[in-house]
């Protein structure tokens, strides 16, 4: 095995494909609803000036969904690749289970769901494992929030994943659509000699982008496919 500092930079961007193999429904899966929600009902800043305790009813469910659900086969396949890379996960994903399965680096670009943060200060956060409700407030006053980004918000963390696409040896896609922006430009900012891989049950357009290798299987099974190019690509011996 190469040493830390001769390892290749394996950046690998996740999305609600990953996820959903843990059994965490998305809007993805049926026409923009999430648990039969709209969108704008429960995951903008309008829909939370407008009726504030739906909007953290909701969360407060889906951080239930999240504690119950496991990493899957495809979470732990990718901290696996530690072994041999220098692994950085950006995950479009606002639950843990990257983290859970064993990923030691990884970027929320969405936000996450067991965090939350006052509506006066976007720095000041805290973590969260229960409820909040209406009336629950931070040392500032401010009401606390889900730690998420909404449609109609910025993303703070594009600019560091822009970064570290930028700096990518290799840099995969895995389960999703790339169709929900900023987050879906980020594998414009790949080197164009380093290779690409993507992998989803139904594979994007991508159009124009050079040296794409398409894997097109749910994360669990692409995953383990994804590590024999891998390891084609570095001279090991497949296992």
């Amino acid at each position: 095995m190469a040493n830390k500092v001769n390892k290749k930079y394996l950046v690998i961007l996740t999305g609600a494909g990953i996820s959903a193999e843990s059994g965490l429904r998305t809007f993805r899966d049926s026409d923009g609803l999430w648990e039969g929600y709209d969108v704008t009902e429960v995951a903008t800043p309008m829909a939370f000036e407008r009726n504030p305790q739906l909007v953290l009813d909701f969360y407060n469910m889906r951080r239930k969904d999240v504690a119950a659900a496991q990493p899957n086969a495809a979470h732990t396949g990718i901290a696996a690749l530690e072994k041999d890379f220098n692994v950085t996960v950006i995950t479009q994903n606002i639950d843990d289970l990257h983290e859970r399965g064993g990923s030691n680096n990884v970027l929320h670009l969405h936000g996450e769901i067991f965090k939350m943060r006052s509506v006066k200060n976007i720095n000041k956060i805290f973590d969260i494992k229960g409820d909040i409700n209406v009336g629950d407030v931070a040392k500032d006053g401010g009401q606390l929030r889900p730690h998420i980004v909404w449609f109609h918000e910025q993303v703070p963390m594009l600019e560091k994943a822009v970064e570290v696409v930028e700096n990518a040896d290799i840099f995969v896609v895995i389960g999703t659509s790339l169709q929900v922006y900023p987050a879906a430009s980020l594998i414009n900012y790949a080197p164009k000699h380093c290779p690409k891989f993507i992998i989803d049950k139904n594979i994007p357009h991508a159009f124009g982008i050079s040296n794409i290798t398409a894997i097109e299987q749910p994360a669990t099974i692409g995953v383990v496919e994804l590590a024999k190019h891998l390891s084609q690509l570095l001279s090991l011996p497949n296992e």
